[in-house]
């Protein structure tokens, strides 16, 4: 059904007649009041009256923006984001001393005269004809309240808002147009609640209740006396009578708004007296807005759910479209980030390493089987500030989320993954390879998913010691990270089905760049980030399925409507048999691999450590059968220095590996994260090679024998040598932290 026209079918100028309160006035009249300021500003009476008609008949008002406030998973305030610090609110929840201040000094006719006042326009005329310009408005609180929404629908747009507020005869004829709707169709009430929520009152508080608890620290409803007429002095100029800048200024000005208020008989004279003899008692506080003020070090988290709103499909089919959601506020967003989780990353992150050493750590953590990502710590502190040492760049991400434009080469990490890819085209963990110290293997050797040669160059491949040569079965490769047996392997199982299985697992590159098809990503020269490493080491511990990364649970809008948000999506990337084995492997790299220094002794965990080539970068990636945690460690700032003789978190270290800085950090974040619960991963007996007859004594254990996890305190660090009877460099196990000065990839 077609709404009737506003007016009962009056034309504009006729509506204009009625609300000036006037019972009959022709155009010729209407135009004789235009006429004369029109005339001296030399403008066409087409363009204010005859005009008058054919502005559109509905008035657009945008909903009003408001502040965005982030939750934790357990309800607890993160952070307050908004373009505009708003909170709308009824007229009921004002104080009726604001809503009589603001009408006694903006508007004191407002329940007597229509949308214009008659008596104004003619002043305003007359004013303006005097002094050859738009001096004067005459607005009434309506057609403030007109302006305000044409402010607001202008946003941060400068040439828009310069356009909303432009004192040209024009936009005010436009303004009464569109005032005239308001007063019919939404009265008096809701136009002064409408016009209390949407204006603003200087310190970045837009609406009375912002307003009223960035000055008295107080609702809206609990505004005194005093207080209102102070509020209701500074919509005239916000920044001239800002009681926190010039208390004289806005002292005089809530003494005017007072005695207007008696001389309307809204308050009796003694009333206005005693409340200007009053000093003003401001209750400042201060407004956080933004992610650098988010509590508990979650600023880069809270910055990831900002990305996740403005880039993510579901919020939006634009990013014009996802940025007016995000600035329109109003939402209440509870994210996936565990207090206690974030408290173990942030701790975890600043044990080691210093916020002004020459690198710096992440820790991102991820709940296998749901994708919540369920904390993000930095050694640097989330902020702008460089001369304290702070960023904004997320380490844990890529650059499409605020973080680094690919991420980092992930190192010995990617093991598993080829690891798995040879499970799953049924090559046994115990397949064995009779390797030297260092092997040179050709491109050709490898072949691409389009069935072609990765290369034609010569690869050479080498391990951390020249000790490390002979025969080491999958389980003994993996705990000692021997590059030269990854090498044959990924041969085996193929380059494509290698990297298929990467793909599977998560392990991504951003901006749209596929993975590489190199042999090299077997060692992990290709970059991925740690949230990836994260969700990949999950898919282990959730026995071969995949989930991906969320960090929002839900979404209210400022109405109460529930908005979609993104959904973790779980695939199958392996066998809960390939995925099991794995994780008894990984195993062994924790109890007497080189990860011994990250290893929990009191419940299943597993891990991998990393190094890249001239330990540029270091890793510890690990888990429990609930819990996944990736930690990196390297240069932040664009240097990609290598790791040698470099002083970190107060030690000194001659070279930095993955199991000797990474893994004792991981084990903090772990540590703290963790609860009573003690979940195992699912038993399985994983084949092993053949025990070499040279290599072990009678009733000693060999190096393909299954190994016992090792009887250690929590702070043993000491590595524990699996091979009795040969001489091994004291630093070989437990750290990696030996061998080739260069050596990487461990």
């Amino acid at each position: 059904m077609a709404k009737k026209r506003s007016g009962g079918g009056l034309t504009g100028t006729q509506q204009a007649a009625k609300f000036l309160g006037v019972s009959v006035l022709s155009g010729a009249v209407l135009a004789g009041i235009a006429l004369p300021a029109a005339g001296a500003l030399g403008l066409a009476a087409k363009g204010t009256v005859e005009g008058f008609d054919e502005i559109p008949s509905n008035l657009k008002t945008p909903p009003l923006s408001q502040r965005t406030t982030i939750l934790d998973a357990e309800g607890g305030l993160l952070a307050t984001v908004y373009s505009r610090d708003r909170k709308v609110v009824p007229l009921d929840k004002i104080s009726p001393y604001m809503q009589k201040a603001i009408v006694a000094i903006e508007d004191g006719r407002f329940y007597e005269h229509g949308a214009i006042d008659l008596k104004g326009v003619l002043r305003a005329i007359n004013r303006n004809a005097q002094s050859g310009g738009v001096a004067q408005g005459a607005s009434t609180l309506t057609q403030q309240y007109v302006k305000n929404v044409f402010v607001e629908e202008a946003g941060d747009d400068p040439e828009k808002v310069a356009q909303a507020t432009q004192q040209t005869i024009g936009r005010k004829v436009r303004e009464l147009k569109f005032a005239i709707q308001v007063e019919e169709e939404l009265g008096k009430k809701k136009i002064l609640e409408n016009y209390l929520n949407i204006t603003f009152f200087g310190q970045q508080a837009y609406g009375i209740e912002a307003a009223s608890q960035r000055y008295f620290s107080k609702p809206a409803a609990k505004l005194e006396l005093g207080e209102a007429a102070m509020m209701a002095g500074l919509v005239q100029s916000p920044s001239r009578y800002d009681p926190i800048n010039d208390i004289q200024e806005a002292t005089k000005r809530r003494n005017v708004v007072l005695q207007r208020m008696a001389d309307v008989k809204d308050i009796s004279q003694a009333e206005a007296d005693k409340a200007k003899a009053a000093p003003l008692k401001l209750k400042v506080k201060t407004p956080r807005n933004g992610c650098i003020t988010a509590v508990d070090g979650a600023g880069f988290f809270c910055d990831y759910v900002r990305k996740t709103i403005l880039t993510n499909p579901v919020f939006g089919k634009t990013a014009e479209e996802r940025q007016k959601l995000w600035n329109l506020g109003g939402l209440t967003v509870k994210t996936t980030l565990s207090p206690k989780a974030q408290a173990a990353a942030n701790e975890a992150a600043v044990a080691k390493v210093n916020k002004d050493d020459g690198v710096a750590t992440a820790v991102v953590q991820v709940q296998p089987g749901t994708g919540k990502i369920l904390s993000m710590g930095q050694s640097r502190p989330y902020g702008l500030d460089q001369k304290q040492h702070q960023t904004t760049l997320n380490l844990a991400v890529g650059s499409k989320m605020g973080g680094t434009t690919y991420g980092f080469p992930v190192g010995s990490t990617f093991k598993p993954i080829t690891a798995a890819a040879a499970l799953e085209k049924g090559l046994s963990p115990a397949q064995s390879f009779d390797t030297p110290w260092k092997i040179t293997m050709r491109e050709n050797e490898f072949t691409r998913c389009d069935g072609k040669p990765a290369g034609y160059a010569e690869w050479p491949v080498q391990n951390e010691l020249k000790s490390e040569k002979g025969a080491y079965d999958m389980t003994s490769a993996l705990g000692k990270s021997i590059n030269t047996y990854f090498a044959k392997l990924e041969q085996m199982a193929g380059l494509c089905e290698t990297l298929t299985m990467a793909k599977k697992v998560g392990y991504e590159r951003e901006l749209g760049k596929s993975i590489m098809q190199s042999p090299s990503a077997t060692l992990g020269s290709l970059e991925s980030t740690p949230l990836d490493m994260a969700s990949v080491y999950a898919t282990f511990a959730n026995r071969g399925l995949y989930c991906t990364p969320v960090a929002i649970e839900s979404i209210k809008a400022a109405n109460g409507d529930k908005l979609n948000v993104p959904q973790t999506k779980c695939t199958r990337a392996m066998s809960d048999r390939t995925a099991d084995t794995i994780n008894q492997m990984l195993k062994g790299v924790v109890e007497d691999g080189t990860g011994t220094r990250a290893g929990l002794t009191d419940r299943d965990n597993a891990g991998k450590t990393g190094t890249t080539e001239g330990r540029k970068d270091a890793w510890f990636v690990g888990y429990t059968p609930n819990l996944s945690t990736a930690v990196w460690v390297g240069d932040d700032v664009g240097k990609r220095d290598e790791m040698f003789d470099i002083t970190i978190g107060g030690v000194y270290y001659d070279k930095v590996c993955g199991g000797c800085l990474p893994g004792p950090i991981w084990r903090i974040a772990m540590t703290g994260a963790l609860d009573s619960e003690r979940p195992q991963f699912a038993p399985i007996s994983v084949p092993r090679a053949e025990k070499p007859k040279d290599k072990e004594k009678e009733g000693e254990e060999g190096p393909n024998k299954p190994r016992k996890p090792r009887d250690s305190k929590p702070g043993d660090t000491k590595p524990t040598n699996p091979f009795p009877g040969i001489t091994i460099p004291p630093d070989m196990f437990g750290d990696d932290n030996n061998g080739n000065r260069r050596g990487g990839n461990r």
